[in-house]
């Protein structure tokens, strides 16, 4: 099971974007990871400010098997130089194998996050240069978000040497074709988060209107 950053922050009160402080998110993290017999891998953005070692450590503590780390700063959004996550994804990937915790590493690409002057063609090769270039530095898997197009995941997970992870929206909603594409690991970021908040919003509205 994969937290949502956006979901863990909202529902304790932080925007998403690591405006919450690493401990609130860390507790929450062991409170998730005691109360299920799965697994549990977590969204850490960029790390929230710890070191590559210290953030191995407690995530370790709170029992988390793997982590989410993206490629863009928090608050601007601005797209880091490959080489410069590559030196971050190295330094969490030599923490974990000294420590021996086995850590998966999910390395986020966020070359589709914003709008950008590139081709479609050249916003793909930039993505698959990070997918390659954040597999040698030691990431089990690749997870470029808002990646929605069919012919270009099945491009990706053809040129990128690692296995991709994917969004499940908009026109990759489809599990079973994303199966068929290659995609290695599906993720619904805060989907069912807000599927569960709009729920509620139902109900509050009917119970509203039974009151007058």
């Amino acid at each position: 099971m994969a937290t949502s950053s956006a979901a863990v922050a909202e529902s304790l009160g932080w925007a998403d974007g690591e405006a919450a402080p690493a401990q609130v998110v860390l507790d929450a993290l062991a409170r998730i990871a005691a109360a299920v017999e799965v697994p549990v891998t977590a969204d850490m953005e960029r790390g929230y400010g710890l070191r590559p070692a210290e953030l191995v450590e407690r995530l370790a503590e709170a029992g988390a098997v793997g982590c989410n780390l993206e490629d863009s700063l928090p608050g601007d959004g601005r797209l880091l130089d490959v080489e410069e996550q590559f030196d971050f994804l190295s330094a969490v990937r030599a923490a974990a194998d000294a420590a021996g915790t086995g850590l998966v590493l999910n390395a986020r690409i966020d070359t589709w996050l914003r709008p950008s002057d590139t081709t479609s063609e050249e916003r793909l090769a930039q993505t698959v240069a990070r997918a390659r270039r954040y597999r040698e530095a030691g990431a089990d898997c690749v997870y470029p978000i808002l990646l929605a197009d069919r012919g270009t995941i099945r491009r990706l997970v053809a040129e990128a040497d690692v296995p991709v992870n994917i969004i499940a929206q908009g026109p990759a909603a489809d599990l079973r074709s994303l199966a068929d594409l290659g995609v290695a690991r599906i993720s619904f970021g805060a989907q069912l988060f807000r599927a569960q908040q709009a729920r509620l919003a139902e109900e509050l509205d009917r119970l509203a209107a039974d009151l007058g």
